[in-house]
């Protein structure tokens, strides 16, 4: 069974739409998800439509008050079930500060026995704090959603050294998959530039032994798209609200990419482009005016031909800015990165493991 953290302790990121709507994704491809609300906002349980079922059965329960984990999944579809969350989920990092072993506890209750689901996803908080701890400690992999803003690569560093202590002390198994790019925009010259840094940091990582030695930018990026940000409103994955629209192409290409690095399909990444969509109208009035069933509907299968992707053009940094893009200052700006040679970074603001 695959664990796939979603974190990014940067707020507003994608991190629940990417949890929400990859997941609803990869059940499209007939995966048996777990999807596991980590967040004390609970917004993965509002996006499914299941507050009224988190209360008295959720993780605040299974982590404070032994509540079997069975008892705490509500199943949504055929494919996938939803451990959900409340506002009492922020009081378990006080109530846990005495217990044993408090890092692990949900990879203990998920090892008990096995389950019937093929990857188990894990929404994080926007923190580095004991219920992101719990998710890196059962996980087998890192996905984390990056905005390209500069601001976004801010607590980049922070997160790959816990990333890595984690990886030393407590879970060898966890590695970085790679970094998702949500709200992408083509047309600006500043998510090219910030997706550029990534991936010079991530290249001058391989061949050592850091978690994210093989880690990659992934192709299919997530567009901004007005559906993703209704959807939650109606209880829905974007499969189910709006399935013609950009966000569920994007999501669905995102599943599908993702699946490869699972299986092991795809070798690391060196120079190929981004997959970026050509600027396109969305044909939305059949979206809204369609009933929506209660079955989520059938994806085409990953073997059907898709749209051609265009690679984003980027002009070079010495041209001028048209007046479509958004120009840039000029100052220099540098996004402190953990070294890739010492496997074990020292923390200077960590969580205690």
């Amino acid at each position: 069974m695959e664990c796939i953290a979603i974190i990014n302790q940067k707020g507003g990121v994608g991190k629940t739409s990417t949890a929400v709507n990859l997941g609803a994704g990869l059940a499209q491809r007939g995966k048996r998800m777990l999807l596991i609300d980590l967040d004390p906002q609970g917004h993965l349980t509002t996006h499914f439509g299941l507050d009224g079922d988190a209360a008295g059965r959720g993780v605040y329960e299974v982590l404070t008050q032994n509540l079997p984990i069975e008892e705490a999944i509500h199943p949504y579809s055929p494919t996938i079930s939803v451990i959900p969350s409340n506002v009492d989920l922020a009081a378990a990092e006080v109530e846990l500060v005495s217990v044993v072993g408090r890092e692990v506890i949900l990879r203990d209750l998920l090892a008990a026995k096995n389950w019937p689901y093929d990857i188990v996803m894990l929404d994080c908080p926007p923190s580095l704090g004991i219920l992101s701890l719990n998710a890196l400690c059962m996980s087998t992999r890192v996905l984390i959603p990056v905005q390209p803003h500069f601001l976004a690569l801010q607590g980049a560093g922070k997160l790959f050294e816990t990333i890595a202590l984690v990886n030393h002390r407590l879970n060898p198994k966890l590695s970085v998959a790679g970094m998702v790019m949500c709200l992408y925009d083509a047309g600006t010259r500043l998510s090219a530039e910030v997706v550029d840094d990534l991936a010079k940091f991530l290249d001058s990582s391989r061949g050592t032994k850091v978690p994210w030695s093989n880690a990659r930018i992934f192709k299919n990026v997530i567009r901004r798209n007005v559906k993703l940000a209704e959807c939650p409103s109606y209880g829905q994955s974007i499969f189910e609200y709006a399935p013609r629209s950009n966000g569920a192409t994007d999501y669905l290409a995102l599943a599908d990419e993702l699946l490869e690095v699972i299986d092991g399909r795809t070798k690391i990444p060196s120079d190929e482009s981004l997959k970026v969509p050509p600027p396109e109208t969305e044909a939305t009035p059949k979206d809204r005016d369609e009933p929506v069933s209660a079955s989520m509907p059938v994806a085409p299968p990953a073997s059907a031909e898709k749209p051609v992707r265009a690679p984003a053009r980027i002009p070079p940094s010495s041209a001028k800015p048209t007046k479509e893009a958004v120009t840039t200052p000029t100052k220099e700006t540098t996004v402190v990165m953990p070294t890739t040679t010492d496997p074990t970074p020292t923390m200077t603001a960590s969580p205690s493991l």
